[in-house]
């Protein structure tokens, strides 16, 4: 259908969406299904959320964009009220994931030649880490999949250490490093779980080099992990955080927070994008903050996904390994030869949104405040297909 109109970068399925209420989508023949997906994590608060539209709509009355000679009001509110909520001193604003690590890869590269010169330019990613697909964010990703021939020469500068390799960080920074970049959750790379007490370590020895440390939450930020941002959990305080995806629960927004020696590396004319700040994409994100500020609701996160995770363990499924996760991204391991993109396939027959991720990884990310029907709705399609794999 719109493959025949549209590059079909993406391999998209022949499934054309209409509407959706909450957790529940339709496509054009009416069927329905259970939003285990969330957009890939970006539809934060669901499909036809009233606060949420109601805000755009009032918005798109006063102003949809203004050029970045100026401010907007709805954007100096919203950038106020997140560096309060997540304690950083400055922001910039951009419309995606990748312009978001470009930023902080940017910040780190300036950084580094003004506390080193022209040495200081290495930036340290981690081992199956993903940050877009940008010529720069497409070299920091971890994942020699993501490097084919056919775009190469690619960006100098880049290192990879695994994740919670406790020998590798002893000798990996040196003078010549800029930045440790940390995917707090690697999501593309199968759901992998960073140790907080490894993470608190690299970023010390990283520091000790005279780098700055930054993390990767344009996943698991903004309440997907049960807290604000995921590198509270783990405790390692980067001077450099980036966003996107849900900030704006489906509207296009990224960015990154910075603090510390971070703070006052950017000038006028480093970095900018024409869209950036967009007072749609404010009023939409000051909506899902407020949202995840209410008491309980990044405690609910939390209990949902834990509900969700034991359940599905709990059915000992011999086609089903690990399941592992924080808050609502959740992945399931597929084993015994199984395709987790087969399953991804036949889910989306039986009415269910999932991903697949890493090698052979089952990923779900729905939104964050799905209610505990659609979880069962979803987890009960999951549950059958899984026995007819």
């Amino acid at each position: 259908m719109g493959s025949k109109l549209v590059v079909n970068n993406y391999g998209s399925f022949d499934v054309v969406f209409t509407h959706g209420n909450g957790s529940t989508m339709y496509d054009v023949n009416g069927k329905k299904y259970i939003d285990f997906l969330a957009g890939i994590a970006v539809n934060s608060l669901g499909t036809n959320y009233k606060p949420l539209v109601e805000a755009v709509q009032k918005q798109a009355e006063k102003e949809i964009h203004i050029c970045n000679y100026f401010m907007s009001d709805v954007g100096i509110q919203f950038a106020e009220e997140l560096l309060k909520a997540t304690g950083f001193e400055g922001i910039y604003f951009g419309n995606s994931g990748g312009e978001g690590n470009e930023a902080a890869i940017k910040l780190a590269r300036k950084y580094g030649y003004l506390n080193g010169g022209e040495k200081r330019r290495v930036i340290y990613t981690l081992e199956n880490s993903f940050h877009g697909r940008t010529m720069a964010t497409l070299t920091a990703t971890g994942q020699e999949k993501f490097h084919p021939a056919y775009f190469a020469p690619y960006v100098e500068g880049f290192k990879t250490i695994k994740a919670n390799d406790w020998d590798a960080i002893k000798t990996a920074f040196d003078d010549t490093t800029a930045a440790l970049l940390i995917e707090c959750v690697q999501g593309e790379g199968g759901v992998n779980i960073v140790d907080a007490e490894w993470a608190k370590a690299a970023a010390d020895e990283a520091r000790k080099a005279g780098a700055i440390v930054m993390a990767d939450e344009v996943q698991t930020g903004f309440g997907r992990t049960g807290s604000l941002l995921a590198s509270d959990e783990l405790g390692f305080k980067p001077e450099v955080v980036s966003f996107a995806k849900g900030v704006a629960g489906g509207l296009p927004m990224g960015g990154i927070l910075f603090r510390g020696k971070a703070n006052d590396v950017f000038k006028a004319g480093d970095h900018q994008s024409t869209f950036a700040g967009n007072p749609l994409a404010c009023a939409a994100g000051l909506v899902v903050l407020h949202e995840l500020q209410k008491p309980g609701f990044l405690e609910s996160v939390k209990e949902k996904g834990e509900y969700m995770r034991k359940e599905i363990a709990s059915w000992k499924n011999p086609n089903t390994g690990d399941v592992r996760g924080k808050g609502l991204m959740i992945g399931v391991d597929i084993e015994n030869g199984k395709s987790a993109l087969e399953l991804e396939k036949k889910l989306l027959a039986n009415g269910l949104l999932t991903s697949t991720a890493g090698k052979n990884t089952l990923r779900i990310v729905p939104p964050l405040n799905i209610s505990k029907e659609e979880i069962d709705e979803g987890l009960s399609i999951l549950k059958k297909t899984l026995e007819t794999l």
